[in-house]
Formats: C-alpha cells, structure tokens, sequence
C-alpha cells in the first residue's frame, strides 16, 4: 500500500519543478499509477521541501522539564516543519557518559514526534576545562560533541577534545565565549546599551575563541562547526578557514538575520546569547549566507517559563524559542525581500544540515519521507499563544509573516497537519 502525493512543487536537485511523490513503508518510492488500497493526496500545488533540520536546540528534559519537554519541544518542531532537530546537552544529568546519555535516549525513543539526534558533552558536567566526557563511549548515539551554553575556557582541554573527536569521526559544535571579556555583560556592548545603562557583552568575547579554535583545528584536523555566530569578526574568521581548506562551518540564527541591537526593548523576549549585535555585524551576517560562508541556519530555540523571561533585559533568562516561527520570519524577511531565493533558504534550513552532519535525506525513491508541505501565500500574525512549546519568548511576537508548515512528515507518517492544528 502506498500513499501517492499529487500535483506537488517538489525542492529537486536545487530547483522547484512539479512532481508526484510515492511514500511505502516509510520511504520514497518510484511513482505509479495508484492500485487498490493505496491513498491520493492532491497536494494542489504545495510547496513541498525535504524535512526541515534545525542543529541546535535546547530541548530540557531531562532536569528541566518546567520549560520544555521532548513532547512538546518536538511537537513544537513539527508545527514548525521540522522534521529532525539536534539537542543540546546543557540538561541534568548532563550527557556526558553513555550512561548519563541513556537517560535522555530513553526519553527521546518514548516522547519524541520527530527524529531528535543527541550531542555529547565535551567535558565532565559541561564545566569547559580539566576532564573530557567520555567522548569514545556516546560517539555512536550522538550527532557531536558541545559544550554549548558555556565556552571550553581551557586551550589544552579544546586541544584533547580535537584529536579524540577527529579520531572519532565526530565533530566539536562550539558555544564560543571567553569567560574573562563577559565583565557580567548581559545585551551587546552598542548604542543601546550605554544609552540605557546597561552592562554590555563584546563582540571579542565571540570571535576571540573563535580565533583560538581555529587554529586548533589546524594543528588537529577536526570537524568543527560554529553556534550562533553573531559578530561579524565571526564571519571573517570562518571566511578565511574555509579559503584555507579547513574542515569549518557555521550556523547562525533568524534573530541574528532579521534584527540588531537598535531593535531592543526592555523585555525578557528580546535577551539571548549571544546577544543581538549591532546593524553592521547583522550586514556581515546577511552577506555571510549569501557568499555560503554561513552555510546553516538553525533556531537555538531555547524556553524558559513565563517567570524566568518576565524580569526585563536585565534580569531574565538568556534565550528564546524559535522553532514555531523561524521560517515565516526567515521566507518573510529574507525571501520575500529579494535577501535570497527560496531555494538557498531551503539549502540553509535543510539540505545543508543533512550534508554536513551526515543525515541524508531529499524527495528521492529510497530516501526515508521526511518532508514537509510548505503554505507561501497566506498571511498571519505570530502568536506565541498558540505555540506547542511551553516557551513564549520571542521577538517576532505580533509580527505579521508569510510562509508556514501546513503538513510535516516523518518516515511517512504525519506528525503535524495544519489543517487540524494537531501533532500526530
């Protein structure tokens, strides 16, 4: 039996061109004329893109579960139109050994509603310096190793990490921040901060231990791939390691993109780490994505509760979620306004992710169906209300955007359908 997807715009070997779809068994198949029992889906002209792939979230469970859950950080997901998502190891326990990585196995195997690939701690108890984690023994349950919320602090502690990670196969996701620049910064060091008596984070504090690295994954020949880069020393640095044939890539996230320091508020929605820049290292950003050095877009989509965001700039929680409304901002602001074309925006939030961390997929016979139906026409207001997230935090509260998932598929299985606001 199989379920035959009409008349869909299909995302093919870089382009957009009208297709049929053909899901058995979980996986694309040739398609074929429909036979007894099989089900048709007229899709009626759907954008229809591989799964969306988000490398960097903050999922909380297990030891946090009071701001997300993997039910309801991957519900979230699906709504979103992702179909796989990496989470971030800053939980309790931290997943630092197999053992203390099972925990949060276990709970993805019962909960999740979308394919959710773990990270590795980098050192013991994600402390950024002394002992690595037992890197060996999670290496084949995770998608890398982070120490993501902290930077490794440590040069030689980062050096050992290198060569057991290349040794490995696996790559270091680096959190890049120099404890001794923070000076208990909290929103970028610009305009805004010292026009409103705030304590200001440096650009250097990011791009210095990018420098560091860098030249550790020269001396190491590790993979190495960049959280959330924000400043635009970041991009210049990654720029030249790439000309110089290392094994670097970069992420950064729609905030960084769409919005700069000059659009803060004193607002807990408006804090995050690394915190929005200035207009000209969003600038940096933007042409980052447009030349391929920033070759990742992914959400750090990161909760807390109502309360933990509720104390201002200065006094919130770091981070924000993103999962629900990152491609409407993104297709919206990007897209729409001629930044980029749909089909590089699709190269950030999907194909890319797949080739450089080793997931595969596309809208291939023999490739798991994982895709998602994408509406480009209709408008709507973001309304962190409706989210499936515990978390509400956001930026983009109230903006109006354009570009949605209506359906998400994973394996051939519907896991979220617009039409009924359900995860399945």
């Amino acid at each position: 039996m199989k379920t035959i997807y009409t008349h869909a715009r299909c995302y093919v070997d870089g382009g957009f061109s009208e297709r049929t779809l053909a899901v058995a068994a979980g996986r694309f198949v040739e398609p074929t004329e429909a036979a007894e029992g099989d089900r048709v889906v007229d899709l009626k002209g759907a954008t229809v893109v591989p799964g969306l792939v988000d490398v960097h979230v903050h999922l909380r469970e297990p030891g946090f579960s009071y701001k997300e859950t993997i039910a309801t950080g991957t519900a979230a997901a699906a709504a979103g139109g992702y179909t796989l998502v990496c989470a971030m190891p800053n939980l309790n326990p931290a997943p630092d050994t197999a053992a203390t990585l099972a925990v949060q196995r276990e709970l993805i195997a019962r909960e999740a509603v979308v394919k959710v690939v773990p990270y590795g701690c980098i050192t013991r108890g994600q402390r950024g310096g002394g002992e690595l984690a037992d890197l060996a023994a999670m290496a084949p349950s995770v998608v890398g190793f982070s120490d993501d919320g902290r930077g490794v602090q440590d040069d030689e502690t980062m050096r050992r990490a290198m060569v057991e990670a290349a040794r490995l196969g696996k790559p270091i996701v680096a959190h890049c921040e120099v404890n001794e620049l923070l000076r208990g910064g909290y929103i970028h060091d610009g305009d805004y901060c010292r026009a409103h008596g705030h304590r200001g984070i440096s650009s250097e504090s990011e791009w210095r231990q990018v420098e560091r690295d860098l030249r550790l994954v020269a001396e190491t020949g590790c993979r190495y791939h960049v959280c959330h880069v924000s400043t635009k020393e970041s991009v210049e640095l990654v720029r030249q390691a790439k000309a110089a044939g290392l094994a670097v890539s970069c992420e950064t996230a729609p905030h960084y993109l769409l919005l700069c320091d000059e659009d803060l508020q004193e607002e807990g929605r408006w804090k995050m780490n690394p915190p929005l820049r200035s207009r000209a290292d969003r600038a940096a950003l933007v042409e980052g994505i447009q030349d391929g050095t920033i070759e990742v877009i992914a959400t750090d989509h990161a909760p807390h509760s109502a309360e933990e965001k509720s104390r201002g700039l200065e006094r919130s929680a770091m981070g924000i979620v993103g999962l629900e409304c990152a491609f409407g901002v993104l297709y919206t602001g990007l897209v729409r306004t001629g930044v980029v074309t749909l089909e590089r925006l699709v190269e950030l939030m999907s194909v890319n992710p797949r080739r450089l961390f080793g997931f595969g997929g596309g809208l291939r016979p023999g490739e798991a169906a994982d895709f998602t139906v994408l509406d480009l026409d209709t408008p709507y207001a973001i309304d962190p209300e409706r989210f499936r997230s515990k978390g509400r935090a956001t930026p983009f509260a109230g903006r109006t955007v354009t570009g949605r998932a209506v359906r998400t598929v994973v394996d051939g299985r519907c896991v979220y359908d617009e039409e009924t606001m359900n995860t399945k």
